[in-house]
């Protein structure tokens, strides 16, 4: 068993485990509502008996774990509850298989299962089966908890069943040898006839007995078994098994004192239900106990001599965890015997006692742990001593836990949940954010590991990607630790601050930009030392309002194009770009190879100043400093922009294609790239058109501003934010990226083109996504992107067509008429059909009123008489209500049916 369960506590060895796990495709948040409706049936009174029955839920449980089930009987999986999505009955046998599948998993251990099936209905739903459950959506499932309660008491029968077969058995001397799986080679050959092996059989068997009655509600009997599997193993030292039944009569006696639970989770069970003085009150009238007392007698022994008072809990749980630790392979148990004598003691008040049990915790080798097995084990240690009240080791681990989230082995280091662990460890080392908090008298705490801890969140704050962050850290730092700092160590933070604070400054939209993280590593620096800062320079500027240039690009307008202009860059000093992830685009369709004359274009320059402050020394302690000022001016000029823009529909209802003329205004060759398009190669000076075609735009779930905003802004301010938020996600979804051919790998990487600043009002227009949406399916199956629907003569075709309203307002009534008709391909249509197509019933659908959000359909039916290719012409009636609306909500998909011969019947 390598997976410790770090939540394990005493009470835990009196319940049963269900896992409940997903089969197929199931929604996440849909699974985990129905989880949380069956684990609240966590206690279960069972009906006929005074017992109550405890189950212990996982959705996720290792099958290797399992095999230590006849170890500890909680551990074993004895129920199994499948959720899964069925929305058919061809589906159904499937589904059925995949079940029997998934209880072969836990099949050895299994007393019973279930299958929750959602979303099938008819006539395979309405089976009375007691193994599944149908019900039609995951919303309608009233008796789910109902249904789980007749579950966990069918676990109780068979429960039940196993504890009287093994409370009497009558083997005698051949009783089973109960083993864990690394000593099943070890007992090969053995003498089975010997006295030390028979009496290793009957104390593990009744230890297995006593976890049994635990599990079924009967403490008195429980106790009584571990006392005598103690006694037992101890005489043959079955040190393994001795430290099992020991566990188990620390367990029950925990039951009895505690009956709230140990787990700290309020609530967990009801008080009393476990106490030792009733449990043998719920025994059935003459029920027997293996060595024949009866249950009054049975509760006497353990009322006087069986049940462990509190000391003595703490000194079994030291010499179960003892026997463990003798057995490398089980070191999950001996962690998780540690972790439940914690939880005893922390309700006891033993503080000290319990850190050591924590300390040899800390120093179990489970072998090799994966990096979010080492982050969980060091945050479960971080509470624990936390709950004992030692916050300063709690905070340790706690930061121990932080650092693993970034540890070299990882690879995507988790900088944000190593921040938020770190902050988690302030207060453990007295530690405040809070400025005021360092003016009140003398200093509190360590303050060179709370030096340490700030610069840990200087770090980490800035490799999360916050730099304002890390700096209002390091200020701190400064601030409040500055009397602790060495000279050398207030040095490298002033130049840090110092550096740090302009590069948040911002110079015509940031186009400089630096990392300084090489730079102070090399601080402080000694003389005659240098250190270099190497300057990133980027850039978006509009180049609008070149009025030669617009008449000489704009010779030729179609109608529904823009003529706005933006305008990409190429700057003529060396910088490093920020590089943009690859995507493609549909094949390019050449446009203008016309040369034109980049003499036309004008540079613009942009100038900054860049300011550094540093100081050292003594002259940083009299508050000196030196101030060195650098000019740079950069020249830019462009290199892509887009001189036309435009679009046209798409064989889908739900696409278009957006046409881009693209001018190169480099001297270079270049090539520009899109989101699934190939790359589009352009000379200097050279135009060409770039088709691609794109899924149409829901704008309005697209939230622009909130609503304090909203309410604060203009209606010009609201209109210019919706175009902004449009322009900015049909720009990110084209990703359309430029090179130049020429340059040298690495030193020019991809820069970006943004066509934000050619999107006009109606283009926009175009590319939004009807708030009426139309599904025509002919035949069973749906007509979109081209499709060709068969069909055979003489049988009947349906025809649905269903309407979905995501408009805000109700729409409707509609009435709609289907007219057939044959395309000849040569400019001549043909709706003379009467004799190769009838319809059964009309041609003509009536659509009422449909709300918002909802939908409506009309079903009909033709019959073709004869083969050939048949299109449908779907047209609305001239009605008031359709004027209203926009000619852009009534685009229903082309409909190409092929009538083909009927099939001949075998003679």
């Amino acid at each position: 068993m390598s997976v410790p369960d770090y939540m394990q506590c005493a009470e835990d060895h009196q319940t049963v485990l269900v896992v409940v796990q997903p089969m197929g495709i199931v929604p996440e948040d849909q699974f985990f509502r129905i989880y949380k409706r069956i684990s609240s049936v966590s206690q279960v009174s069972i009906r006929d008996s005074q017992r109550v029955l405890f189950i212990r839920y996982r959705h996720h449980y290792p099958p290797e774990n399992n095999e230590w089930g006849d170890f500890q009987t909680h551990r074993k999986v004895v129920g199994l509850i499948s959720v899964t999505s069925c929305n058919t009955a061809k589906e159904w046998p499937q589904t059925s298989d995949r079940f029997h599948g998934q209880k072969e998993v836990f099949g050895s251990t299994l007393y019973d299962s279930r299958l929750l099936v959602f979303g099938l209905q008819g006539e395979v739903a309405e089976q009375q089966r007691t193994d599944v459950a149908f019900y039609p959506s995951y919303d309608d499932c009233p008796d789910v908890e109902k249904r789980v309660e007749d579950f966990v008491e069918s676990i109780f029968i068979v429960l039940e069943s196993k504890r009287l077969d093994r409370a009497t058995d009558k083997s005698g001397d051949k009783l089973q040898l109960l083993c864990v799986p690394f000593e099943k080679k070890d007992f090969v050959g053995l003498d089975t006839d010997s006295r030390h092996y028979k009496k290793r059989c009957q104390g593990r068997m009744r230890k297995h007995v006593g976890d049994l009655c635990l599990q079924a509600g009967m403490l008195q009997d429980a106790l009584v078994h571990y006392h005598m599997a103690v006694e037992l193993l101890r005489s043959v030292n079955d040190f393994l098994w001795l430290g099992a039944a020991l566990e188990g009569l620390c367990s029950a006696s925990v039951i009895f004192h505690y009956p709230g639970g140990t787990s700290g989770k309020s609530g967990a069970r009801k008080p009393g239900v476990s106490s030792a003085a009733d449990a043998g009150k719920r025994h059935r009238p003459g029920a027997l106990t293996t060595n024949a007392i009866s249950a009054d007698t049975s509760t006497e022994i353990g009322r006087a001599k069986n049940c462990l008072s509190q000391e003595d809990i703490i000194e079994k749980y030291k010499e179960a965890i003892s026997n463990y630790g003798k057995y490398k392979s089980a070191g999950v148990i001996e962690l998780e015997a540690c972790i439940k004598a914690v939880r005893v003691l922390a309700i006891q008040k033993r503080a000290m006692e319990a850190s050591e049990f924590l300390q040899n915790a800390v120093y179990i080798n489970l072998g090799q742990l994966s990096e979010e097995e080492k982050i969980q084990r060091y945050s479960v240690l971080s509470e624990l001593y936390e709950l004992i009240g030692f916050h300063r080791k709690s905070a340790f681990f706690k930061r121990v836990a932080a650092m693993q989230c970034v540890a070299p082995t990882i690879p995507e280091p988790g900088w944000k949940a190593c921040y938020k662990l770190l902050l988690e460890t302030l207060p453990g080392y007295s530690l405040s954010l809070d400025p005021k908090d360092f003016s009140k008298g003398t200093h509190r705490g360590w303050a060179a590991v709370q030096l340490r801890l700030l610069h840990e969140l200087v770090y980490a704050s800035r490799r999360m990607g916050n730099p304002g962050l890390s700096v209002r850290h390091l200020s701190f730092l400064l601030q409040t630790m500055l009397d602790f700092l060495s000279d050398q160590g207030k040095t490298w933070s002033a130049c840090t601050n110092a550096l740090k604070l302009y590069t948040f400054k911002k110079l015509f939209g940031e186009f400089l930009t630096w990392d300084l993280q090489d730079a102070l590593s090399h601080l402080p620096l000694k003389s005659g030392q240098s250190v270099s800062i190497p300057v990133n320079i980027s850039a978006k500027l509009d180049f609008s309002g070149q009025e030669n240039l617009l008449h000489d690009l704009n010779d030729g307008k179609h109608p529904h194009e823009s003529i706005t202009h933006h305008w990409g860059l190429f700057w003529f000093v060396p910088s490093n770009l920020h590089s943009i992830s690859e995507s493609a685009s549909p094949e390019p369709s050449h446009y203008n190879q016309d040369r034109l004359d980049c003499s036309l274009i004008d540079r613009k320059t942009l100038e900054a100043v860049l300011t550094f402050k540093y100081s050292g020394g003594a002259g940083e302690v009299e508050g000196y400093y030196r101030e060195l000022s650098l000019g740079v001016r950069v020249d830019v000029e462009p290199s892509v922009f887009f001189t036309r823009v435009s679009t046209l529909p798409a064989t889908s209802t739900r696409q278009c294609h957006l046409l881009l003329d693209v001018f190169n205004s480099t001297e270079h060759e270049l090539t520009l790239s899109a989101k699934n398009n190939q790359d589009l190669v352009l000379h200097a000076s050279e135009c060409q058109r770039m088709a691609i075609q794109v899924d149409k735009f829901d704008f309005d779930s697209i939230p622009v501003m909130d609503h304090d905003a909203l309410r604060l802004a203009t209606v010009r301010q609201q209109e210019e934010k919706r175009q902004q938020v449009q322009g900015g996600l049909i720009n990110s979804t084209l990703d359309i990226h430029w090179t130049i051919i020429s340059f040298t790998k690495g030193s020019c990487p991809d820069k970006t083109a943004s066509v934000e600043g050619v999107l006009n009002q109606l283009i926009l227009e175009h590319l939004q996504l009807a708030p009426l949406q139309w599904d025509v399916v002919v035949n069973g199956e749906p007509c979109d992107c081209d499709m060709i629907a068969d069909c055979r003569v003489g049988d009947a075709v349906p025809l649905e067509v269903k309407l979905t309203n995501r408009s805000k307002s109700a729409v409707g009534p509609f009435s709609l008429t289907v007219i057939p008709f044959q395309d000849y391909q040569n400019g001549v249509q043909n709706y003379d059909l009467q004799d190769a197509i009838t319809f059964i019933g009309s041609n003509t659908f009536y659509m009422g009123t449909v709300n918002p959000t909802e939908n409506s359909v009309c079903v009909g039916a033709l019959l073709f008489l004869y083969t050939g290719d048949f299109y449908l012409n779907i047209k609305f009636q001239d009605d008031s209500t359709a004027r209203d609306l926009p000619p852009a909500w009534f685009c229903l998909p082309s409909i190409h049916i092929r009538a083909q011969e009927p099939i001949q019947a075998a003679a």
